[in-house]
């Protein structure tokens, strides 16, 4: 069986890229709302035709990741969580190895304000990081870290205190990190 092969750089780097699109729409001016609904909507539609031209390459290979994981971003990129965790969730299956998957399936579940399911996959993804895999994952893992830090704060302080020193081995200048560090150790 031949599996078709992720660059995971690239996949990274669109994830990342997806990430920030949000912060890239924040505007400080006022637009005018009748071209900004039609550009929504030209956008929104362009996104379905694109959703759907992947679940149709999906549906004539289900095991194509490749394809799998331009779906589970494309979904991201409409704000489709649910739609992306689930796609997200398949390519673990075919990939229980790759940790970015899991990473992804977190930021959906994140997203998705589901934070029991995102903590989960965070811990998910930091198990499945490889050691020669560190070195380009510490601001992921950093972040991993971090979010279940944040999360345990109030259930488990001192599991908190050591995912955040984690976090900070990674990340030392995360400004956040240190704050939570502080406020933990305090």
């Amino acid at each position: 069986m031949k599996m078709a092969k992720i660059n995971i750089k690239n996949l990274l780097t669109g994830l990342i890229l997806v990430g920030s699109a949000s912060f890239i729409n924040a505007q400080t001016t006022q637009t005018d709302s009748t071209n900004n609904t039609a550009n929504t909507a030209a956008a929104s539609q362009s996104a379905n035709s694109a959703i759907d031209a992947l679940k149709k390459q999906v549906e004539a290979n289900p095991k194509d990741t490749d394809a799998l994981a331009k779906l589970a971003t494309a979904y991201q990129e409409a704000s489709d969580w649910t739609n992306a965790v689930d796609t997200w969730k398949k390519i673990s299956v075919l990939l229980p190895d790759w940790a970015p998957s899991y990473y992804s399936q977190a930021y959906a579940y994140q997203s998705a304000k589901d934070d029991a399911n995102a903590k989960i996959a965070y811990e998910k993804y930091i198990a499945t990081v490889k050691p020669e895999e560190i070195e380009q994952n510490k601001k992921n893992l950093a972040y991993a870290y971090f979010y279940i830090a944040f999360a345990e704060q109030q259930s488990d302080p001192a599991k908190a205190k050591e995912h955040i020193a984690k976090s900070l081995q990674y990340d030392p200048n995360n400004q956040d990190a240190v704050k939570l560090s502080k406020a933990l150790n305090s």
